[in-house]
């Protein structure tokens, strides 16, 4: 497979269209399954899910319920799930909320924390009379590697703990060929991304005009004074506040993130409108934050204790230096200033305020570009910063994906025992 073709492929498996927050969407997906295996309702449910699901799920408004939590995407999953729709299966609600309370009421839910697998895993068994179903995603969202209907094992690719198996983690390309890509491709071949802005601009103005979680981006956009920066931002935070409020529009998911989707797109788009950019420089830094995104992200990890805004606003950094006529090696120098700035941020769960965390990555974003601009970058002997850039990147990789796990173990304890 060559550079081009493994870049198209990260591309198409990793920007995908997602109703609501992509953990709880993942588990309904689980459950939508598990239903059409058996052919009919269940009765009873069982899950077995990784602490990162769990922690992604308990806080987050589920898109069109006006509730929060797995209860009513698994309830949502069963009435109306419709699996062949991927992430955007929990479009349904609008028409089925009463239906889905009603099962909720009258059925049962057990919920397990799943020990010693990869760190997205969701394992649904549905009971329906007597009989039963079984469904396995593993390691992405919509990725099925288990099921089973009654005894009849219908698929079987399930291989635990394989996060812990790719030490060496190495991807087949590098920061420079996905510099290349989003610069000199042929721009007919990249003019889809613009299908990203339409759908999550849809977002951000329904999270301008309503009341969604802390409100950050209608607050921010309601100052007197409001500089190209602080509007690029609210309109950012404003997709976030509707998304983790349970708004019942889509994104384009990055990396299986819908918060890494918005913060790829949206700063990108309004920045390059605000200062008078050609669309295809636009649709260029557009890619270029998308693709820098996904690719540091393969060393991080899908799902991590380190936030997921951390790559996301990298490639914001990256769009905005190439949007302001950068090099290469100025886009190698924001991504060192970001890597030596918001490394550690950690995720403590999908919830509203997850846009504050948007609005702390994308401030970085605009000042290391900014410092990348006129060459200042932090020095190699800084920190977890190397002279080359593919180290740094790999630095940033380990900490995300084996140095904070211990982490994750003692953020879901905190959010698993509170007192309210």
């Amino acid at each position: 497979m060559s550079k081009e073709e493994i870049i198209q492929k990260l591309l198409k498996e990793n920007i995908i269209l997602a109703t609501g927050c992509t953990e709880p969407v993942a588990v309904a997906l689980c459950v939508a399954k598990a239903k059409e295996l058996l052919g009919k309702q269940p009765q009873r449910i069982d899950l077995f899910i990784s602490q990162n699901i769990i922690k992604n799920a308990m806080g987050v408004g589920i898109p069109g319920t006006g509730m929060k939590g797995l209860p009513i995407a698994i309830s949502l999953g069963v009435v109306c799930g419709d699996s062949s729709k991927g992430l955007d299966l929990l479009n349904c609600a609008k028409d089925h909320l009463e239906e889905a309370k009603q099962w909720l009421n009258n059925h049962k839910i057990n919920i397990h924390h799943a020990k010693n697998v990869d760190k997205l895993y969701i394992e649904c068994i549905a009971f329906a009379d007597n009989e039963k179903s079984k469904v396995i995603i593993a390691q992405t969202h919509q990725n099925f590697v288990f099921l089973q209907i009654n005894d009849q094992i219908l698929q079987n690719t399930l291989t635990l703990n394989t996060e812990n198996k790719n030490t060496d983690n190495n991807p087949l390309i590098n920061s420079k060929d996905v510099f290349n890509y989003a610069t000199q491709t042929d721009i007919s071949t990249l003019n889809w991304i613009l299908d990203t802005v339409e759908v999550i601009q849809e977002t951000s103005k329904e999270g301008l005009k309503g009341d969604y979680g802390l409100g950050i981006g209608k607050i921010l956009m309601s100052d007197e004074e409001t500089s190209v920066r602080k509007r690029v931002i609210a309109k950012t935070c404003a997709a976030s506040d509707a998304r983790m409020g349970g708004a019942p529009t889509a994104v384009y998911s990055n990396s299986g993130s819908g918060n890494q989707g918005i913060t790829c797109t949206i700063p990108i788009y309004e920045f390059g409108k605000e200062t008078n950019k050609s669309d295809e420089q636009i649709i260029r830094a557009l890619m270029l934050s998308h693709l820098m995104s996904i690719y540091i992200k393969q060393y991080i990890g899908r799902l991590s204790a380190l936030c997921g805004i951390v790559n996301a606003s990298i490639g914001v950094s990256s769009g905005l230096v190439l949007l302001q006529g950068g090099t290469y090696e100025q886009v190698c120098y924001t991504i060192k200033n970001m890597i030596n700035t918001i490394t550690g941020m950690i995720c403590d769960g999908a919830k509203p305020s997850c846009a504050l965390k948007i609005s702390t990555g994308l401030n970085t974003a605009f000042d290391s570009s900014t410092l990348a601009m006129r060459n200042i970058v932090v020095e190699e002997t800084d920190g977890i910063s190397e002279k080359d850039i593919e180290r740094s990147i790999k630095n940033l990789g380990k900490i995300g994906r084996y140095g904070m796990d211990s982490i994750d173990d003692l953020i879901l304890e905190i959010m698993t025992s509170k007192d309210n």
